[in-house]
């Protein structure tokens, strides 16, 4: 049980955060239920399929390879795993009477992030344990948040204009690139030192993505 607690706790703290931070129209609990158990079942279902499939075609001969390993990072892993996400967002939750103002893009990006995020946790920890749940608490957890929000950013906007297709697939590339900056620079950690690089992106993105809460907020047309 402890176990359990430890791995899915990061994943509602994180919930609980952007749920206050929808200061003006609250969604329906209901209904960001099931976007988080779209994201910790279909997300993480269609990631394993493409990303099996990514893998064989862009496979990983020699761990020692800054190219493949960067091919790894931002295909097989980031665009993989943010693609999955998008899908539900862009089809289900997008797509939906309660997608109602820019701010709920975010909103339901982090709900489907944080069930895929709080799944892929219970596995880790169930397999490393604790010591694993608790670096992940502060790192792969905070930062799959960080990609959602970015995400989310670009697709609440796009919802109400007439850039729609362009606006999404921007939310989604913005994703991927901090995914697979962050991914890369771990994956690269035979090269000493190289994997702060990782902790540098993840700062930018945290920035980047309280800019982005700010400006939905300042913008909702539930505002006063």
């Amino acid at each position: 049980m402890e176990l359990l607690l430890l791995a899915i706790a990061p994943a509602f703290i994180v919930i609980l955060y952007i749920y206050f931070k929808d200061k003006f129209e609250k969604e329906p609990v209901s209904f960001l239920f099931k976007n988080f158990i779209l994201g910790a079942t279909a997300s993480i279902l269609l990631t394993v399929v493409l990303g099996t499939i990514a893998a064989k075609l862009i496979p990983l001969t020699n761990e020692a390879s800054v190219v493949q390993q960067f091919l790894k990072a931002f295909i097989v892993v980031a665009l993989v795993e943010e693609f999955s996400k998008y899908v539900i967002v862009r089809f289900y939750a997008q797509r939906n009477k309660e997608f109602n103002e820019p701010f709920d893009g975010i909103v339901y990006a982090v709900m489907v992030s944080m069930g895929f995020a709080a799944l892929e946790n219970v596995l880790y920890v169930f397999q490393y344990g604790v010591s694993t749940g608790i670096t992940r608490a502060f790192t792969a957890v905070p930062a799959h948040a960080t990609f959602a929000i970015l995400m989310g950013y670009f697709m609440g906007k796009a919802k109400f204009s007439k850039n729609r297709v362009a606006l999404n697939i921007s939310g989604l590339l913005l994703a991927t690139l901090f995914h697979g900056a962050y991914d890369f620079f771990l994956f690269i950690n035979f090269i000493p030192g190289i994997s702060i690089g990782a902790f540098v992106s993840l700062i930018i993105g945290i920035i980047l993505s309280k800019k982005a809460i700010k400006k939905h907020q300042e913008r909702s047309m539930f505002k006063g």
